[in-house]
């Protein structure tokens, strides 16, 4: 008589405890639980930025409690519009691993065309407009040609660009060196006046809650199916709820003064739109790798040239619909559009909003989370009437730790094997 096998009571054992420990992560405490192993293990997210956001608004509060109030958020909402745009250009060349040093040349010429084409020269506004955008793409379709084929390091490339464009924006404005947008005009007023009817910005507040209620119900649903592990619908309605009442009572603080700014729409638009595209699709799939490991995905059949040409023409076209922006901001192209510290603010606030300088990590929404943080401690220190020294030194400040997290986080993913 054969001896019958002897049951795998180890195998058994490891199998419920595994079991135990999906049920146990399916609530609260384990969803807790998970997020401070994600933390430990580097993947900090939008919480450092998310946790500077407030400490910046509460000493600016305590300092001086008109920073708070509705009319001064809804400008500060106007003036992270502009260079807001540029900043999610930004994220796209600083996703594949490289940089653009000349977007405030490449705005400030944008502006010039389009005061030039349209208040010069006679073009319908929307044609000008589409030609600065387009004129901004062809810079950066020339930037990835220097890089993909003679290897030109992007640094070099577009810090050479920056000069160049500089004199383009100087030779075309001429001898005046401003031209005067026309006052009233439906693009000026977009800039400086329009805003949303309170109906619509209170839709809106509430959509960002449906798309996640219905995302998250749709993965809860095909995690089951599949006998997989799901957060629980309770937890993801409550979520829900928090960020709909959240954004309700934002939007309502909001339209005590003017309301939101179509512009702030705009770039919040293009926002979403962008980080769909990074998420949800296999170009940004394929930017992620690419950043991440060049060689890598180039041998797993990545068109790895396309993916730096389309990240270079994003940024400057960004770059060049920012510059138009800023145009309506002001109401005016001129010489020093696009000058200061446009190019550097863009950058900062990609960095500090979380995208890595490293490549292969990022987030649209970095452009967003970083530019309300820059813009912040300008109107800040503007309402306390201190230097502009001053905001260069915070904001330098704020963009080294930035760096020095975004590099610790990434020493703690190589630790942790999630790098």
């Amino acid at each position: 008589m054969s001896a019958e096998p002897k049951q795998d009571t180890s195998s058994s054992t490891a199998l419920d405890r595994s079991d135990v420990r999906v049920k146990h992560q399916a609530g609260v405490g384990g969803a807790i639980s998970a997020f401070f192993d994600r933390v430990r293990s580097g993947d900090l997210g939008s919480l450092p930025v998310i946790v500077g956001l407030v400490i910046i608004w509460s000493v600016f509060t305590a300092l001086n409690p008109v920073f708070v109030s509705s009319s001064n958020l809804v400008n500060l909402l106007f003036d992270c519009s502009t260079v807001g745009v540029i900043a999610l250009g930004i994220v796209c060349v600083l996703m594949v691993g490289e940089i653009d040093l000349s977007v405030g040349s490449i705005s400030g010429f944008a502006s010039a065309m389009v005061g030039t084409l349209w208040v010069n020269q006679g073009w319908p506004v929307a044609l000008a407009i589409l030609a600065a955008i387009a004129v901004g793409g062809f810079i950066g379709a020339l930037y990835a040609l220097l890089f993909n084929r003679l290897g030109m390091p992007s640094f070099v490339s577009t810090l050479a660009g920056l000069l160049a464009v500089l004199g383009l924006q100087l030779y075309i404005l001429g001898s005046t060196g401003s031209i005067n947008l026309p006052y009233g005009s439906n693009l000026v007023n977009f800039g400086q006046l329009l805003v949303m009817p309170d109906w619509l910005s209170y839709a809106l507040a509430a959509l960002p809650g449906i798309v996640m209620l219905i995302a998250g119900l749709r993965t809860v649903s095909r995690r089951r199916a599949v006998n997989l592990s799901a957060r629980s619908v309770g937890g993801l309605i409550v979520r829900v709820a928090a960020l709909t009442i959240l954004l309700e009572l934002i939007v309502g603080y909001l339209n005590q003064a003017r309301g939101i700014p179509w512009m702030f729409g705009l770039f919040v638009g293009l926002v979403v739109a962008m980080n769909y595209a990074l998420t949800r699709t296999q170009w940004g799939r394929s930017m992620t790798a690419v950043g991440g490991n060049r060689e890598a995905a180039r041998r797993a059949g990545i068109k790895v040239r396309s993916i730096y040409l389309s990240a270079f023409v994003m940024c400057s076209m960004f770059a060049a619909l920012g510059g138009v922006l800023s145009a309506a901001r002001l109401a005016s192209a001129s010489q020093q559009a696009g000058t200061g510290d446009v190019n550097l603010n863009a950058i900062a606030a990609a960095v500090i909003g979380g995208t890595s300088l490293f490549g292969g990590r990022g987030s649209a929404y970095s452009a967003l989370l970083g530019i309300i943080v820059i813009q912040s401690i300008a109107s800040g220190l503007t309402l306390l009437d201190l230097s502009s020294s001053l905001r260069y030194m915070i904001t330098g400040a704020v963009l080294a730790i930035a760096v020095i997290v975004d590099s610790l986080a990434r020493r703690s993913r190589v630790s942790h094997g999630r790098a």
